[in-house]
């Protein structure tokens, strides 16, 4: 096990940038970043416009999700060696969906100081702004680009009793809200869009509603802006529908197995075992009632 308390000369600063207004700029923030001796970001032209929008003139080094692997041992080594370095994403809080996490992890397990100042966040801003009325969410990261792909991402967390939080782009907002709507049309939802900045905006509704707001949009204007989408956990509609699908489809495998000669007691362990339905229930639908 590797203990940070080893090494004290340097230190590997993780800092969140503005997700779109400079002044969610930080003291700590700004004190990491002119005093750094190296600012190593996901995306230096990007970190470089806020660092002169800061005032600030640091050395800059480019550090992205190519790079990481073949230079992230490098640059723990340097912090180990006593440099202070920081690292910046393009907007929030590096680790976030971005390739700070493996810096992050590489420094840890070399036992080098790591720092993580806090600081904007799409996700979480979004999960307040959306009004979602559940009290967990689930954070998937961006949405996957094809629709068989969003069907198998939503369907693996159907069951989670969680708003569900994905980051998506505005060229494919429209297709996206398509499968959402399709997967979970008893769902309400919300799509933040440019959170923090001039033109925010939050449209909440049903899927149904929100899609037909986007794909409007789309085919009218197009869509900018950075996008995240809020899915509210189960409605009680959406948890009703469920259990009716479940107890006609229980049914109908009653009624095929009785139709081939098993036995009532086996078919309520069927019914028991592959619908998760009570034994009462189990026990009515084998006799056909």
């Amino acid at each position: 096990m590797k203990n940070n308390a080893e090494h004290t000369a340097g230190k590997l600063i993780i800092c969140p940038t503005p997700i779109g207004n400079l002044g969610d700029v930080t003291d700590r923030m700004r004190a990491a970043l002119e005093n750094a001796q190296v600012v190593c970001a996901e995306d230096t032209r990007v970190t470089g416009k806020l660092l002169a929008a800061l005032g600030i003139k640091r050395p800059l080094e480019r550090l992205d999700e190519a790079m990481m692997s073949s230079r992230a041992e490098g640059v723990v080594a340097r912090v180990l060696a006593g440099e202070v370095i920081t690292y910046c994403s393009d907007a929030g809080m590096p680790g976030i969906s971005d390739p700070g996490l493996r810096l992050v992890r590489a420094a840890r397990d070399a036992g080098a100081n790591v720092e993580v100042l806090p600081g904007p966040v799409a996700a979480a801003t979004a999960y307040v702004a959306s009004g979602c009325t559940n009290q967990r969410f689930f954070f998937a990261g961006f949405f996957p680009r094809k629709d068989a792909e969003r069907r198998a991402a939503l369907e693996s967390v159907r069951a989670l009793d969680a708003a569900l939080i994905y980051y998506e782009s505005p060229n494919r907002l429209a297709d996206a809200l398509q499968v959402v709507a399709s997967v979970f049309p008893y769902r309400e939802m919300a799509v933040c869009r440019e959170l923090t900045k001039l033109h925010e905006e939050v449209v909440r509704g049903t899927t149904q509603e929100v899609r037909d707001v986007f794909t409007a949009r789309a085919a009218a204007e197009g869509i900018k802006g950075e996008i995240v989408l809020v899915i509210d956990g189960p409605s009680e509609a959406e948890n009703a529908a469920a259990a009716e699908e479940t107890a006609a489809d229980a049914a109908t495998r009653a009624a095929e197995m009785r139709a081939a000669g098993v036995s009532i007691k086996d078919i309520r362990k069927a019914l028991m075992s592959e619908f998760g339905i009570s034994r009462n229930e189990a026990y009515g639908l084998a006799l056909g009632e």
